[in-house]
């Protein structure tokens, strides 16, 4: 996603920019002032999840990208994190003594403690949840040694920011996300009337906690609500257990373009039950759709709603299912709130957050370009 949206502001502005980026052939383009690389994974590749996958052998394209990095002579090498280009990118930064900096995207430890206590679901909850807690500290130190490479860490939220801060030692500034508002916006909403839309938007899997989609359908009916739809956009390996699990769910799948565009805008509000989100690109998507959201206290999200203004923020699960049924009876805070979305994320542009990342490197890139470790 950052990538996509560093990649089209390095061409409006006409910025040299090299991009390199894993796909399914080895090929350069050149378009404008941005040279886009694309490497070919190879048989040792796996999957992390739907989107994600991990190729063991990456390096071997190291020669390569080594030659492209000499020639384009960059002032800074940007990394997403400890993917498998990731991880090329950082040691070529250090073989090449260029200053490194990292995105921090994904809360790498909590997701791998969520999926552990996924698989280990069948034991007694005290073994599965300390099994969980063990993968989440471990997993910790893994990811922040890594992100002691870097020499300046762009984090989405204070609290990561602090914590990476603490752990690594190095500089941690703040990482913006931006929203395209013509994409996602109020003018693609096209009915009228019908049930009470509840949307939810990402992967249907264990880390985005998805199934308290199912008990917020329970507790809605045990109130006596019957109309409304629980609209859920994404695919996962948990769209089976929704699908027998819930009455009132529709499962749309993975939508892309105007359909999501529409889905996004007929939503009455966005129940997002995620812990894990380092962000939460899709409340700020449904903010600039005119949709208020719903968040949990844990994870970036909670950064991007304004409470009582752009949607609620829940500590708990009793907290995040009133707060739907708030908005479900009072229409007029739900108008209000929809107003109040939209103008939030109008000033949330991808070329106000790339702004501020090249004012960072002006503004630390001799420090930090002083500091590199020489082999």
């Amino acid at each position: 996603m950052y990538a996509r949206h560093f990649e089209a502001f390095a061409k409006q502005k006409d910025l040299p920019f090299l991009l390199v980026h894993a796909g399914s052939q080895d090929q350069i383009v050149q378009n404008g002032s941005v040279t886009r690389v694309e490497l070919r994974r190879g048989s040792l590749t796996f999957p992390l999840d739907k989107a994600h996958a991990f190729d063991l052998l990456f390096s071997r394209h190291y020669r390569k990208i080594a030659a492209l990095l000499q020639d384009f002579h960059p002032d800074v090498v940007q990394i997403t994190g400890p993917s498998d280009v990731g991880i090329l990118g950082a040691m070529l930064a250090h073989r090449l003594h260029l200053p490194l900096a990292a995105f921090w995207q994904t809360d790498l430890p909590r997701f791998a403690g969520m999926r552990v206590a996924q698989a280990l679901s069948f034991l007694p909850r005290s073994v599965a949840s300390a099994a969980a807690r063990s993968a989440e500290r471990g997993s910790f130190a893994i990811t922040t040694r890594f992100y002691k490479i870097p020499k300046l860490v762009f984090a989405p939220t204070p609290e990561i920011m602090d914590t990476l801060a603490k752990a690594t030692g190095r500089q941690c500034l703040r990482m913006d996300h931006g929203v395209d508002i013509e994409k996602f916006s109020p003018e693609y909403r096209d009915r009228q009337a019908g049930p009470f839309i509840i949307g939810y938007v990402g992967r249907l899997s264990a880390e985005k906690n998805i199934r308290w989609l199912a008990r917020l359908e329970d507790r809605l009916l045990q109130v006596g609500h019957q109309n409304f739809r629980i609209v859920v956009v994404g695919q996962g390996a948990e769209a089976a257990w929704l699908r027998e699990n819930m009455l009132h769910v529709e499962l749309c799948g993975v939508l892309a373009g105007r359909e999501l565009s529409r889905a996004y805008a007929n939503m009455d509000i966005l129940a997002f039950p995620s812990e894990t989100d380092t962000f939460g690109l899709v409340v700020l998507e449904a903010l600039a759709s005119g949709v208020p959201a719903v968040v949990t206290a844990s994870g970036g999200p909670k950064f991007t709603v304004q409470q009582g203004i752009t949607g609620y923020v829940a500590n708990t699960f009793d907290e995040f299912a009133a707060s739907v049924m708030e908005m479900m009876a009072r229409p007029d805070v739900l108008t209000s709130m929809r107003g109040s979305a939209r103008e939030y994320a109008q000033s949330n542009s991808w070329e106000h957050v790339f702004e501020n990342i090249y004012s960072a490197y002006d503004r630390y890139g001799a420090a930090f370009a002083s500091t590199v470790e020489k082999i």
